[in-house]
């Protein structure tokens, strides 16, 4: 899929038999795992060099169903073994026990996307400690090697405070609907649409700000108070995939205000293009998932095998993608914002 998203091609340990046994059945219990791969691993253990775990938000969100694709299509070029493992659901916590287990097999790198910035810390630092590399994706957190951003924080408000701004023509009364209250990225994104539209757009008020929790039910239950709550609402900008397609959603559930409320956000086109259709949404933005967690792996493929250590200037070629270069606060960036709309959004599969 061509996006406007690379840089290369135009236009998203531990110690006791006890601690085994409890991360096992926490596994068993909430989540799974799943192995495959070329070369570089050892099956179904995912010990090795180039082994590569990548840990989604949650399983089961298409977001990062096509991010780990990505991933795993990275890793089998270059010869390493995928793993994918994680819960069913996105909680501050559910990541831990499959940080230990990834640990503990000697995986050579865990490629994650944090549910919260500080609950992972400690078993993300017993990872490094013990020789595993971390990179983050999506969603950042301190205790990592490298961060592989989707966009920068002013490109996702830049873009979408501009399509709602331009197209309230500067004047009325918005409400954002997020994902999950802790996740970093989307709060960086939340705090950053705010300030970009009261100086952008003064006339744009925001009224509320909601949480989905990345959850179907609960996103369709927030669009649904949120419209309710203001019967003089305009418009909402969902910056979560499952935000803004619940919202969408709901408006379709409910038609009197089809025409009343202007939704947009960063949704994928597979979910968005019947709404885009039916006029429920003209125009969301993104970047191709699968893009970034194939960045992602390459990254992590980087610092196994010492091309990069993450530090500013770094720089390493991430397969078709190209080359990219390390920048402050050990950070890469895809690329900017894309726009979809009828015009395009048939042409995009993920």
């Amino acid at each position: 899929m061509s996006l406007h998203v690379s840089q290369s091609r135009p236009k998203r340990y531990l110690t006791t038999a006890v601690a085994v046994a409890a991360s096992s059945l926490l596994l068993a219990a909430c989540g799974s795992s799943s192995d495959s791969g070329g070369s570089g691993g050892s099956g179904g253990s995912g010990a090795g060099k180039n082994s590569v775990t990548f840990m989604p938000k949650s399983l089961g969100n298409k977001y990062f169903e096509a991010s780990d694709k990505g991933g795993k299509t990275a890793v089998t070029a270059f010869k390493g073994t995928f793993k994918e493992a994680g819960a069913t659901e996105a909680s501050p916590t559910s990541q831990s026990p499959f940080i230990q287990t990834a640990t503990q097999q000697q995986t050579g790198a865990i490629v994650l996307a944090a549910n919260d910035p500080k609950a992972v810390c400690s078993d993300l630092n017993a990872a490094k400690q013990a020789g595993v590399k971390v990179v983050t994706f999506d969603s950042d957190t301190e205790c990592r090697d490298l961060f592989i951003n989707q966009v920068t924080v002013a490109g996702v408000a830049d873009g979408l405070v501009d399509l709602m701004g331009k197209h309230l023509n500067g004047k009325g009364k918005i409400g954002i609907e997020s994902g999950g209250p802790n996740a970093t990225n989307l709060n960086a994104w939340v705090a950053a649409i705010k300030t970009k539209m009261a100086s952008k757009y003064p006339g744009v008020k925001i009224v509320d700000v909601v949480y989905g929790n990345d959850v179907d039910a609960d996103s369709y239950n927030a669009a649904k108070g949120l419209i309710q709550s203001h019967s003089d609402l305009n418009g909402i900008i969902a910056p979560d995939s499952v935000a803004v397609k619940e919202a969408a959603h709901f408006i379709s559930d409910s038609p009197q205000y089809k025409s009343k409320i202007w939704l947009t956000g960063l949704g994928l086109p597979s979910e968005l293009k019947g709404y885009v259709k039916s006029g429920v949404i003209e125009k969301f933005g993104l970047w191709n998932p699968e893009d970034l967690g194939y960045l992602a792996a390459y990254a992590a493929h980087a610092l196994i095998d010492g091309t990069i250590t993450g530090k500013e200037g770094d720089t390493f070629t991430a397969g078709k993608l190209g080359k990219y270069t390390v920048g402050k606060n050990g950070e890469v960036v895809l690329g900017p914002l894309f726009v979809f709309d009828k015009s395009n959004v048939d042409q995009f599969a993920f």
